[in-house]
């Protein structure tokens, strides 16, 4: 059976991006979240200390990824994929090894650095510097990597947590990453250009993009940048918060927590069958116009949410933020090198995928307080759908680049 035409352009490099954003999930929250308990208990940690540590980590690794992510711009991608995973297997170790709390932070720090900011940055500019045709449906199967790492390894986590404790996955995750992980990239990424020959190569001249290739710096002058990127931040920052919060919104409810596992299921689904709708809309209609078709599913989450409180409920909000997800992890991977070309992706890509990780940190502690402050699901539903009409009103405002 032949591959996808918009995969036959590499498809050793379209498997390398899949695996390189699966591989993230290492150092993703839902990979983190099954450990909380056990190493809270060990530790003697309350969930308020706990939380600070991640969060502290997670916003330190925002501000090191845009040191870090412009070597993708001038590193091989053998040398960088070497460096991230090497940074994710240190951290796996640290938090397995750890004889005291304190040596979480740069645990935490190396794992967040590693996983969540470089591999998944290194998957989805792999996706937009190489492919240049049906760039849509190459960043949807590129954002593909994440729903499966999803689907694995809180499971496989959570199994061997039940038998072992919770430092066992740990260690066999820093082992998987250099016995098998780090070889496999490194073979389906052998021969890939180097991004410094890649441009001075012809064959950029076919890529579909704009006329010149944008520097972080113009793009920082960019005033279409900051109308686009809140529609690109938005949607992981509402999934995260709701997540994160997801036991409380449960007791307001009255929602148990089977109710909430089948649930899941619908979150699951909806971010992989939307996959393969979001990347065709992309290349149809381009990157800009889909985020804000792309939000209209959690818009419509979140005065479910707000506005029912049935049974039904949590199935269909859930499965509504999948959707989002699918069709912002098309929209939101294309629209840069749509917008503003591949020679400087990496430095480019960099930048939001920092905003998306502080983003990320902050909403769980936003909603926590709003929580704290009385208000209900309903207020929180409105507040959050209001956020996420701006960001669709905002991103239909960009004007083109000057």
């Amino acid at each position: 059976m032949k591959a996808p035409e918009f995969m036959r352009e590499n498809p050793r490099l379209a498997a390398f991006a899949i695996l390189a954003t699966a591989t993230s999930g290492f150092g993703q929250t839902f990979f983190f979240s099954v450990f909380g308990g056990g190493i809270r208990e060990t530790f003697s940690l309350q969930n308020s200390s706990y939380g600070l540590i991640y969060s502290a980590a997670t916003l330190a690794s925002a501000l090191l990824l845009l040191k870090l992510g412009p070597l993708t711009d001038r590193w091989s991608l053998g040398k960088v994929t070497s460096l991230a995973v090497m940074i994710l297997a240190a951290g796996c170790l640290t938090i397995a090894l750890s004889p005291h709390w304190l040596l979480l932070v740069p645990g935490f720090l190396l794992a967040r650095l590693g996983g969540q900011g470089l591999m998944g940055h290194i998957g989805l500019t792999t996706a937009g510097r190489y492919f240049s045709r049906n760039r849509g449906r190459i960043m949807a199967l590129t954002s593909g990597g994440f729903p499966v790492a999803e689907a694995i390894l809180p499971l496989s986590a959570g199994l061997m947590l039940a038998m072992t404790g919770w430092r066992t996955p740990w260690l066999l995750a820093a082992g998987l990453l250099i016995v098998a992980l780090l070889p496999l990239l490194l073979y389906l990424c052998r021969g890939a250009a180097h991004p410094a020959r890649l441009y001075r190569d012809d064959n950029l001249q076919n890529l579909s993009g704009p006329a010149r290739d944008f520097t972080r710096h113009q793009v920082l002058r960019d005033r279409g940048f900051y109308l686009i990127l809140p529609a690109a931040l938005i949607a992981p920052f509402t999934v995260t918060a709701v997540l994160f919060h997801q036991s409380a919104f449960a007791e307001l409810q009255g929602w148990s927590t089977r109710h909430l596992g089948i649930a899941f299921t619908g979150f699951a689904a909806g971010h992989i069958i939307s996959l393969f709708f979001g990347g065709p809309l992309v290349d149809r209609i381009g990157a800009q116009r889909s985020l804000g078709y792309g939000l209209l599913p959690i818009f419509g989450s979140m005065l479910v949410l707000a506005l029912t409180d049935a049974a039904w409920t949590p199935n269909l909000y859930l499965a509504l933020c999948g959707v989002s997800l699918g069709f912002i992890g098309a929209a939101g991977g294309a629209i840069w090198p749509e917008r503003y070309g591949v020679r400087h992706i990496g430095a480019i890509r960099s930048m939001a995928q920092a905003s998306m990780v502080f983003s990320t940190a902050l909403s769980p502690v936003l909603v926590g307080v709003l929580l704290d402050a009385g208000l209900t699901t309903t207020g929180i539903g409105l507040v959050l759908s209001a956020l996420i009409l701006a960001s669709i009103i905002l991103v239909r405002l960009a004007p083109t680049p000057a």
